[in-house]
């Protein structure tokens, strides 16, 4: 017999010494075959001929819906005529729901393709990584006859048992599309990261669609044996591989991708902390502001976010709001309120030492000194380490509230809140709220003086640094007990043996804690003892020829002498109280 296939004509002939009696007409080509090699094989060509009532020498059949199309029949054929057919990963699936389409099984024929494609899928494909995964890839284009053959499910299963069999083996990664792959490899997605180390098994895995991704993932994650954090890294590596360029982001796209990024966040481990890193997690939660997904899952990020807050940093709270309204911020304040409400939420205290009873101090006697100082120790560090998490995220907000602070529509209210999230011990010191507060004062000139002190009331002046406080006598657009308080601590620091009492009765009136709520204070007043304090600071300096002491620090210098701030202040305050008006105002 002789076969010849003559592809590149719009009819392919398969010559034997017989005459052909049989047309097979496909989508794009056309066979003239002969009836017996197909028939004795093809159970669904056998009832199509049968069907076909008018006589004739050359039948024809149509099969236009045929899986695979020419490539497919093209193998089935070639098989009906005992020819040899190579199969591999990429065209098994087409081929399978070909024979199965034209019904070429055992009850037809023994050892019929359908059963020789069964055996060759369980024995080779299934048992090597590579064609599991194209295997897996190909039955996209068949995915409800794949799914009933049970391809797709086998594949799956095939795949994570390798995975649980060794997570961390890297040589299970030989992947088929690395070419592709390295051509792509200067883009970078939305989530800010090029694809994984090339050596793992997550980057074949990441080729996969969305939904065959998900069902892995879930087969995988099941068989608990894959550590959380490998998990976290597979979902990173599969974010950087799909979601899109915010800047390439369109309606087309948003509704795909929203999908795929609600089922990444159903994929996360159940325990984040420590397994999915916090940046990554908030990059997740930029593109879901951009994607607009679902409350459910941003929610979900937020209380994973809020868990490991410590670990962000003030560019990932950045968050774009991408609100149309004009009166809203660019960045997405609330969000991160929410997040840090998660995070004071865990009931963390800051670091004690374990309590001492009369039952531990008996015990005491009996253990070495040794164990007793093991024990305090291990009692410290699992209490000081929710405490470090505290003065971590203190910093983080107060840097955070720097950069947002001049957004001009900042409520005073909504700054506050932030600020006063934060517990007193959390703060060390109060420097960079203080920068914070500046920041907010000089981009908001219109803050009227009762709000000023209402925003001042989250600043500790003991808690700020010589510089600090050298900056805040200065401020104009401080209220007035600030400046003076900020005057009065630093002559205690500096070893001044002033009391209270010493001060001038005007001085201590701002300095009387029910005084913060009266807004009726002496505009001249306030001008006078402000300026006060500058010629203070500025003989000071003058002494001390440091001209630029007071911006030292913004500056990137440092102060190293600390002095009497108030020493010249209190003569010449004296002498203005000597000169004081029938209105109580100050001339100096």
């Amino acid at each position: 017999m002789k076969f010849m296939k003559l592809g590149s004509r719009p009819d392919t002939f398969y010559t034997t010494d017989a005459i052909s009696d049989l047309i097979i007409q496909l989508k794009g080509a056309r066979y003239l075959l002969h009836k017996f090699p197909l028939l004795s094989k093809c159970l669904r060509l056998q009832r199509l001929c049968s069907e076909i009532t008018e006589p004739s020498r050359l039948q024809i059949i149509q099969l236009p819906d045929l899986p695979g199309g020419v490539e497919s029949f093209d193998l089935c054929a070639k098989f009906c005529y005992g020819i040899t057919i190579t199969l591999s990963a990429y065209n098994i699936v087409s081929t399978r729901c070909a024979a199965e389409y034209l019904q070429m099984s055992e009850d037809v024929d023994r050892g019929n393709l359908i059963y020789k494609i069964e055996v060759f899928f369980n024995s080779c494909i299934l048992h090597g990584w590579r064609d599991s995964i194209v295997t897996l890839l190909t039955t996209k284009a068949y995915p409800t006859l794949s799914e009933d053959l049970r391809i797709t499910p086998r594949c799956i299963d095939a795949v994570a048992s390798k995975v649980l069999s060794r997570p961390t083996k890297a040589s299970l990664s030989h992947s088929y599309s690395r070419r592709a792959r390295d051509d792509d490899d200067d883009d970078v997605s939305c989530i800010g990261s090029k694809a994984g180390r090339k050596e793992w098994w997550a980057e074949d895995l990441a080729e996969l669609g969305i939904d065959l991704y998900w069902r892995t993932m879930i087969a995988i994650k099941s068989g608990g044996n894959v550590p959380a954090g490998l998990i976290g890294d597979a979902l990173r590596i599969y974010a950087s591989r799909w979601l899109p360029k915010l800047s390439n982001s369109s309606d087309e796209v948003t509704s795909k991708h929203r999908l795929l990024l609600d089922s990444i966040i159903t994929l996360l481990p159940g325990e984040t902390k420590g397994r999915v890193s916090c940046s990554f997690l908030l990059k997740l939660l930029k593109a879901a502001n951009i994607l607009g997904i679902s409350s459910s899952s941003k929610k979900e990020l937020v209380r994973r976010i809020g868990v490991q807050l410590e670990e962000a940093s003030v560019n990932d709270l950045l968050i774009p709001s991408f609100s149309t309204t004009k009166d809203d911020l660019a960045y997405d304040v609330d969000v991160v309120v929410a997040m840090l409400e998660h995070f004071m939420a865990q009931g963390q205290s800051p670091p004690t030492s374990p309590p001492r009873t009369k039952g531990d101090f008996e015990r005491r006697r009996s253990r070495s000194a040794e164990n007793v100082e093991l024990m305090v120790r291990e009692s410290r560090r699992s209490s000081s380490a929710s405490h470090s998490s505290k003065l971590k995220v203190a910093k983080l907000i107060d840097r955070y509230l720097q950069r947002i602070a001049k957004e001009r529509n900042l409520s005073m209210s909504k700054f506050i809140t932030i600020a006063e999230a934060i517990p007193e011990f959390s703060r060390i010191d109060h420097d960079d709220l203080y920068k914070a507060i500046d920041v907010f004062l000089k981009g908001h000139p219109e803050v009227s003086k009762s709000e000023r002190k209402r925003l001042c009331r989250v600043l500790e002046c003991r808690k700020l640094s010589m510089e600090a406080c050298m900056h805040a006598a200065q401020n104009e657009m401080l209220p007035l007990r600030v400046v003076v308080q900020v005057l009065f601590l630093e002559q205690a620091r500096a070893g001044g043996k002033m009391t209270r009492r010493e001060l001038p009765s005007n001085i201590k009136a701002l300095l009387a804690v029910h005084n913060d709520d009266d807004d009726d204070d002496d505009e001249s007043e306030s001008k006078g003892a402000k300026a006060a304090a500058a010629a203070t600071l500025k003989m000071r300096m003058e002494t001390e020829n440091k001209p630029d002491i007071i911006m030292a620090k913004y500056k990137g210098h440092k102060s190293s002498s600390k002095g009497d701030m108030l020493g010249k202040l209190w003569p010449i305050t004296r002498r203005s109280e000597s000169r004081r008006t029938t209105d109580g105002s100050i001339h100096i």
